[in-house]
């Protein structure tokens, strides 16, 4: 298949277009490369250094199938800006959605933030959970379901939407998009002091990349018009997360406690019930394996 990978030099994207490379598929990346590296670009595939917000007819001639990632992946940005962050998330996205449209691209498949959309549950988030997000980031990754729906209903554009619970690994950024693994990482090689915001009791869905790339893989042929979770089920405090990663680094010093941030859910885990179902996807990583693999990641680079 010719596939369009937007947001490919990222970090979850380009693990995906690993994957799409290896299986023989034709990739185009569309990546302005803000807030990402052309280093994580597999040579195999083609990088057009574009916004989302910008013309691409051109790119999506003969285009089967659209991965859209690109996205502004800042809460706290969101906060600050929000129309900035639905000028990108939204309108990018709506930008795609035409370009798929009039290409008459077969399928798309969307990046989703399942806990920022779902906001605060102290059960595990379903599909059908109540969407009540805590800031416009969550606002604006969601908004966009409601326009792959329509799409569908009436242009004929298949979709699946990916729920993403909290990602960790190899490519993650720690002064970029940031997840918590990555920053204490970063930190604790560097041989300073994470800073937990709150008293680290506020737990994460945390997944590892590669197994969320192998949920893209699957959702090319199925997962029609689904809207799907893609986490583990089992939730993991902040402060657990510093323990696990202090042994493995075996690191001696002890985190800096500061005040909660603004719009921060207090627990977020994902049910993996119907990606197995649909898509035939289970994690194929425990935290451990992944967190390790990640170490591993870090040290050599």
């Amino acid at each position: 298949m010719k596939i369009i990978v937007t947001g490919g030099a990222g970090f979850v994207a380009s693990h995906a277009v690993d994957k799409l490379i290896a299986k023989g598929h034709d990739v185009i990346v569309i990546d302005n490369l803000t807030n990402s590296s052309e280093a994580n670009i597999n040579p195999k595939a083609k990088l057009v250094q574009k916004s989302i917000l910008d013309n691409l007819s051109s790119e999506f001639h003969g285009i089967d199938v659209v991965i859209h990632h690109a996205a502004n992946v800042f809460v706290t940005k969101s906060i600050e800006d929000p129309v900035f962050d639905a000028q990108i998330n939204i309108m990018g996205s709506l930008n795609i959605l035409e370009h798929c449209r009039k290409a008459g691209v077969k399928k798309i498949i969307y990046a989703n933030s399942g806990g920022a959309a779902a906001g605060e549950n102290s059960r595990i988030v379903t599909e059908s959970s109540l969407i009540k997000p805590l800031c416009p980031y969550g606002v604006s990754k969601h908004t966009v379901e409601h326009y792959l729906f329509v799409y569908n209903l009436l242009y004929g554009l298949k979709y699946t939407s990916l729920r993403y619970a909290n990602i960790y690994g190899p490519r993650q950024n720690p002064r970029a998009e940031g997840g918590v693994v990555a920053i204490f990482i970063d930190k604790m090689l560097n041989n300073e002091q994470p800073v937990i915001y709150g008293n680290g009791g506020q737990t994460r869905d945390l997944v590892y990349v590669e197994d969320v790339a192998d949920a893209n893989m699957l959702a090319l042929t199925k997962a029609d018009n689904q809207c799907i979770n893609i986490g583990t089920g089992k939730d993991t405090s902040v402060n657990q997360l510093f323990k696990t990663l202090k042994k493995i680094l075996e690191y001696k010093k002890e985190p800096i406690y500061k005040p909660a941030r603004k719009g921060e859910i207090i627990r977020s885990v994902l049910s993996p019930r119907k990606a197995k179902s649909l898509l035939g996807w289970v994690p194929k990583h425990t935290l451990e394996q992944g967190l390790k693999k990640t170490v591993d990641y870090y040290r050599q680079s």
